[in-house]
């Protein structure tokens, strides 16, 4: 099969990179998306590199950026989400588009996101085949260290937001103070996963002087966090044993397992939730690709904060949101890089000589591109292709040859 061809993604070079900044809109209900998907800075510095920006009215708002200040960037302000796609070639998002935005996408249209495609409503995913859209999930944007560029300021911010979420549930809980007080312990909180989130939840946690434990399948991992940590923190293999053990025990528990592009996997049965102590308090930050927990859901009507099983659960999917400034600064910073290799060379060249970015994609000229995608849409593994085959050698490097 020979490469895709369309303006954006085969050798001819596009002339001026045009985005679109649309207002995101809430994927579920009583959840509002504050963060927004480029913040003025970074328009400013793609319109210097000769780029067009097209941003919705209002798209800033939720994160603390004025029309006016995009305005001042060299952005152009649009009062419809309809122009915002009409006019744009990249679709620049925080999350996946919602459901009134899908027709909206134009055949051979690019998109970037948070899309979690793995666990999005399979039409969506019709759709962008249909359309031959080439989307790029920055979940899946991956160094050759295995490392997650774009995905990592926002898990930062995540972990580091666990002091402020869990102090604020166990008040309504098990009335517990995170860091204790002379004569009375402090509050035992595990970890599920030794990643970023991980990470920084740990050290947030050890600033108020809560008592960690972090489990994680990795033992080089294991090994590295105990030296960061100096022993401060206990470590131990995340083994169905040793998680049933710990969890039960913990005042706390922080779900932070990823497997980029796939499902998350369910390490925490209901039976030990069962068994956790009456008004403890489990953040399940894995929500967004379906939760690490067997109890933890989505539940719109109590603010994605519920219980069950006599544990306070908070399984909101974009709590970075919470701190939508923060979100949307950290967010460009990291987009930067990759926008700028595409106003530059264009999309061809970028995904051509960026491996990171190409990594990134999850769909392009109709078809499939991701395995993990592939196999959480079974009745679509038809159409995986790999990239390299879709994808043409940019133009000016065929003239050389």
């Amino acid at each position: 099969m020979g490469p895709c061809y369309n303006r954006l993604i085969a050798g001819e070079r596009v002339r001026r990179l045009i985005i679109g900044v649309p207002r995101e809109l809430s994927l579920l209900k009583g959840l509002a998306e504050r963060r927004v998907g480029l913040v003025p800075a970074g328009v400013a510095e793609l319109v210097s590199l000769g780029g067009q920006v097209y941003l919705e009215h209002g798209a800033g708002e939720g994160a603390g950026f004025s029309d006016e200040s995009y305005r001042q960037a060299g952005a152009e302000v649009v009062y419809s989400k309809e122009e915002v796609y009409l006019r744009s070639d990249l679709i620049c998002k925080v999350e996946r588009p919602a459901p009134e935005e899908w027709e909206l996408l134009k055949a051979d249209q690019a998109l970037c996101g948070f899309l979690h495609l793995s666990v999005a409503p399979h039409e969506l995913l019709n759709r962008l085949i249909e359309r031959s859209v080439l989307s790029v999930g920055y979940d899946i944007i991956r160094t050759a260290e295995r490392q997650l560029p774009v995905l990592h300021p926002i898990s930062e911010i995540a972990g580091k937001l666990v002091p402020q979420i869990a102090g604020r549930l166990l008040e309504r809980g098990r009335g517990v103070l995170l860091g204790g007080l002379p004569g009375i312990p402090p509050a035992d909180v595990v970890i599920l996963g030794g990643g970023t989130v991980g990470y920084q939840a740990a050290r947030a946690l050890l600033g108020v002087e809560a008592r960690v434990l972090i489990l994680d399948k990795r033992l080089e991992r294991l090994e590295e966090l105990d030296r960061l940590f100096a022993g401060r923190v206990v470590t131990a293999s995340a083994t169905p044993q040793n998680i049933e053990k710990f969890v039960r025990f913990a005042d706390v528990l922080v779900g932070a397992v990823l497997e980029p592009g796939a499902r998350a996997p369910v390490l925490v049965k209901r039976e030990t939730v069962r068994a956790m102590k009456r008004g403890a308090v489990i953040i399940d930050y894995s929500i967004d690709q379906g939760g690490c927990i067997e109890t933890s859901r989505l539940v719109p009507h109590q603010d994605y904060i519920y219980e069950e099983e006599g544990v306070i659960h908070f399984c909101v999917p974009n709590c970075s949101s919470l701190v939508a400034r923060t979100a949307s600064l950290a967010l460009t910073n990291a987009l930067l890089p990759y926008l700028r290799a595409v106003a530059r060379e264009g999309l061809p060249g970028a995904l051509w000589h960026h491996p990171d970015l190409a990594r990134g994609v999850f769909t392009l000229g109709g078809y499939i591109t991701n395995e993990q995608l592939a196999h959480a849409a079974p009745e679509l593994s038809d159409r995986l292709r790999p990239l390299a085959e879709l994808l043409q050698r940019p133009a000016d490097e065929q003239e050389e040859r």
